[in-house]
């Protein structure tokens, strides 16, 4: 029996529910970071201590170095499961084009979101800060360089900034997918499904 555009099919079987709900800690944990380190990028460390006190604006920087370690740590096990378990199939093919734009997007996201934190904690380590996660100071990996730490917090904030487009272009694509085509794409990652 076909399929009506009021109750499409789902196109293919969903991701893997572990998969799917790496997917929304990881996107939740990502805009939260990207929020507070717009704030602290554009307030600086004596901004935000102006604005919010010493004890908060350290919070902030605890808070925000212990997200950034733990997406670093969900995207190594994200990836390891994308090697181990793969991705499912579809039932019908998608466009060439979409496919080619679906695989960059997919691939971006894991380059930049296992290479953002990292940066990050050498930045820290190099600029001699300490590299908290919750109680724990982490190894710093390198040794104090005042400008290599510049450097490297401005490429922190380039692959933010990409990091926003990117997931940008990722919702436009899902909204499309949901609204417009129709195709039962978005099921794969919901984290209820009806074959769950």
């Amino acid at each position: 029996m076909g399929t009506t555009k009021s109750s499409p099919a789902v196109n293919g079987r969903p991701y893997a529910l572990i998969q799917r709900l790496l997917h929304w800690l990881i996107a939740l944990i990502v805009i939260v970071l990207l929020a507070a380190g717009t704030v602290i990028g554009t307030l600086g460390y004596d901004g935000l201590v102006a604005q919010f006190g010493s004890d908060v604006t350290n919070l902030m920087y605890t808070t925000h170095k212990t997200f950034g370690i733990m997406v670093l740590i969900l995207m190594v096990l994200r990836l390891g499961l994308r090697l181990a378990i793969g991705a499912p199939g579809y039932d019908r093919a998608l466009p060439g084009w979409q496919m080619i734009a679906s695989r960059i997007s997919h691939w971006g996201f894991y380059v930049l979101l296992i290479a953002m934190p990292l940066v990050g904690w050498l930045a820290t380590a190099a600029g001699g800060y300490p590299v908290d996660f919750f109680n724990w100071t982490l190894p710093g990996l390198i040794n104090k360089n005042p400008e290599l730490s510049k450097t490297l917090f401005e490429l922190h904030a380039l692959i933010g900034l990409l990091l926003i487009v990117l997931i940008l272009v990722h919702a436009g694509a899902a909204l499309l997918h949901w609204l417009v085509w129709r195709d039962g794409v978005m099921a794969r990652m919901a984290l209820r499904t009806r074959r769950d």
